[in-house]
């Protein structure tokens, strides 16, 4: 059975230390994450992909869904990540492309995930992405990259994944799909940090010209307010797409200034990315407090130290990258 990457097993795979369960946020968001897993397989530093994450803003209703740009990977590590037609059953498409060495990305249901147990799986449809390894199309099994791991599932589940008890009145089955090439080789260190510092300066120069954190402080407690007279799940929607988004997307940033400069030179603005990441963590909490109490008062200063560190870290790169 053929497989993009051979040795790679569910069972003995060690994820990445972005995923280390110590950390403010072991998981970010499906796509970055999956990445982060795909490259430690592919045996390079997920770190050097992270330059993009300087570039994050505040968007009116939620913070950016942070994902690595395409001409990245491809600049980095010599990846070529692009759209698959699907027009056929789609694993068939799959198995096409794991036997050529690609791997496809796919837009699939979490409510067949048995990695979501607990979260979505069996209880919850939700649009996940991820990266099939190895399909078994005789024995209705995959391994498959999925957030901050890899994993495997079958029978039932495969079904259900793939559509396969859909009925001729069913609409198809047409999932938003990339496929991967990689290279004949793995790039080397040098030229990671080389062209990783570059992005860095690219993307630094991209940044918001406001300072995000400000903008949704400014907004936050009356979001707060509207959202505890919703039904409560829906504050997990919310703070997924705000304070997790905000607190993920920094922390990885904090990660990338530390990989980047190991002299130690970037502490000072990697500090203060880890500081927007741990404040967005704390409130958080404060967040599902408030929707409990209905008491948003706190909330209007509690933000404060995340816009402050944002103000000081990009003050800080200025001066090396600007």
């Amino acid at each position: 059975m053929a497989a993009v990457f051979a040795g790679a097993d569910p069972e003995s795979y060690r994820p990445h230390t972005l995923h280390d369960p110590e950390r403010m946020w072991p998981e970010t968001n499906c796509y970055v994450d999956l990445w982060i897993e795909v490259l430690n397989a592919f045996g390079v530093a997920p770190q050097a992909m992270l330059g993009f994450s300087l570039t994050q803003d505040f968007e009116g209703d939620q913070f950016t869904f942070f994902k690595v740009p395409l001409e990245d990977l491809e600049t980095l590590y010599g990846i070529r990540c692009t759209e698959l037609a699907i027009f056929d059953r789609v694993e068939d498409h799959v198995a096409t492309q794991i036997a050529r060495g690609r791997l496809c990305l796919l837009e699939m249901d979490s409510f067949y995930m048995p990695d979501t147990r607990g979260v979505a799986y069996r209880q919850e449809h939700g649009k996940t992405t991820v990266a099939i390894n190895r399909l078994d199309l005789a024995n209705r099994r995959l391994d498959y990259f999925h957030n901050a791991g890899f994993f495997r599932l079958e029978g039932e589940d495969f079904d259900g994944l793939f559509h396969l008890n859909d009925g001729p009145e069913d609409l198809p089955f047409l999932p938003y799909t990339e496929f991967a090439k990689f290279p004949a080789h793995v790039p080397d260190e040098a030229h990671l940090r080389r062209e990783a510092k570059r992005l860095a300066a690219f993307h630094f120069a991209r940044r918001p010209a406001e300072n995000p954190v400000a903008a949704f402080a400014g907004v936050f407690p009356k979001q707060v307010e509207a959202v505890a007279d919703r039904p409560f799940g829906f504050f997990h929607k919310y703070a997924f797409n705000t304070l997790r988004q905000l607190g993920a997307n920094f922390e990885l940033a904090g990660s990338h200034l530390d990989w980047l400069t190991p002299d130690g030179s970037l502490t000072e603005a990697a500090d203060a990315a880890r500081k927007i990441s741990e404040t967005a963590k704390s409130v958080q909490f404060q967040l599902a407090r408030a929707v409990t109490r209905r008491k948003f008062d706190p909330l209007a200063t509690a933000l404060d130290p995340a816009a402050e560190a944002w103000d000081r870290l990009m003050a800080t790169l200025a001066a090396r990258l600007g």
